[in-house]
């Protein structure tokens, strides 16, 4: 009888922002194009259309006090909770974030020490051999963490890892810039740990695809699009959001079916398709041409659980957040059971994809 060690979910945890800024609370700001021109729409119209285009009608952001490492903290401790494990146990503290521990006052860039130390020294871990580090990846920061975290299981390296993934893009987003209204705030966090199974669970198989000689500049920082905002130099996130559409149609549903093929597995066998959480209706559009590689017309109900349409686009932390409300029973009728596949993916700054197959044990 021959048993393999497969990374498992044993906890997961969320921190989500009681802060709620619904849509007409843009009514009142400023819009600018990229040039510098000011929007030649009204604030109603320009809120209705990004509603009709995103599906997003209102978003979390964190109090002033907190920071990104205090929010990863928080969905840390509930992980950890969650599967009953010492954080001394643990072999590994991986942080997905793209922006360090920027203040509410200050755009001043704060990774030294890292998040993970930070994070670490907060749940007043002493063993020195629990290593912690950061993951910077744009939006897929944490699935490409979670990979990460299944080498060092599978290779032998560690018995468990905690993987978090926070981000506070409130205070990286212009506010005279429309995108600005697809931001949010949150952290999610998983516990990984390696089970010896003869049969395969957990994490099956994983891919990763990184396009940057032409993508590269899909997602930047750059200045304000209000050209009479000055000393803001490079602080804001800026997309170009067309061709980031068109990168992500063109590409994702294709590297979601490598990662299956990579598995063994067929699209039908899928249960859930939980996906990075960017804009509901470009998301609609990858599930369908997912399933039209594989020829299958009719998607089932429920196969891809969405919840940007109150908590917006977090970043790393909108699949972690998204997986531990559904394991929580919060989002209504949607629910795992034990034995199901589920397609995890992301895609986002780098451009970057990548993607897991996870068999809930």
């Amino acid at each position: 009888m021959n048993h393999t060690i497969y990374s498992i979910i044993t906890g997961t945890g969320s921190y989500i922002p009681s802060r709620c800024i619904k849509n007409k609370d843009f009514l009142d700001y400023e819009f600018y194009e990229g040039k510098g021109d000011k929007v030649d729409k009204s604030n109603h119209e320009i809120i209705e259309k990004f509603h009709e285009i995103t599906t997003i009608k209102e978003r979390r952001h964190v109090s002033d006090d907190l920071l990104t490492s205090d929010i990863a903290y928080e969905a840390a401790v509930k992980a950890l909770e969650s599967a009953n494990v010492d954080g001394e146990e643990l072999d590994y503290i991986i942080v997905a974030h793209n922006f360090g521990d920027i203040k509410s006052d200050s755009k001043a860039l704060d990774i030294v020490p890292s998040l993970a130390a930070r994070v670490k020294h907060k749940l007043g871990i002493k063993n020195p051999n629990t290593i912690a580090y950061d993951l910077t990846f744009g939006c897929p920061g944490w699935i490409q963490a979670v990979i990460q975290a299944d080498y060092y299981i599978k290779s032998g390296d560690a018995q468990r890892a905690l993987v978090i993934g926070a981000d506070i893009l409130s205070r990286v987003s212009d506010p005279h810039d429309r995108d600005s209204m697809l931001y949010a705030d949150g952290a999610g966090a998983i516990v990984l740990e390696g089970k010896s199974s003869e049969c395969p669970v957990g994490i099956l198989a994983h891919k990763m695809r990184s396009d940057t000689l032409v993508y590269s500049k899909m997602l930047y920082m750059g200045s304000s699009s209000n050209p009479h905002v000055k000393n803001a130099s490079n602080h804001f996130l800026k997309m170009n959001g067309r061709k980031l559409y068109q990168y992500a149609l063109e590409h994702v549903p294709q590297a979601i079916q490598d990662c299956l093929e990579k598995s063994n597995t067929h699209l039908s066998e899928i249960s859930k398709v939980l996906i990075h959480q960017a804009n509901g209706k470009m998301d609609e559009a990858i599930l369908k041409r997912l399933y039209r590689l594989y020829k299958i017309n009719n998607i089932p109900q429920g196969v891809m659980p969405m919840t940007i349409d109150w908590l917006g686009n977090s970043s790393v932390a909108t699949i972690p957040t998204l997986y531990d409300l559904i394991l929580k029973g919060k989002l209504g009728a949607c629910a795992v059971n034990e034995g199901e596949k589920l397609v995890f993916a992301s895609v986002g700054a780098g451009m970057n994809i990548n993607a897991f197959v996870y068999k809930v044990q």
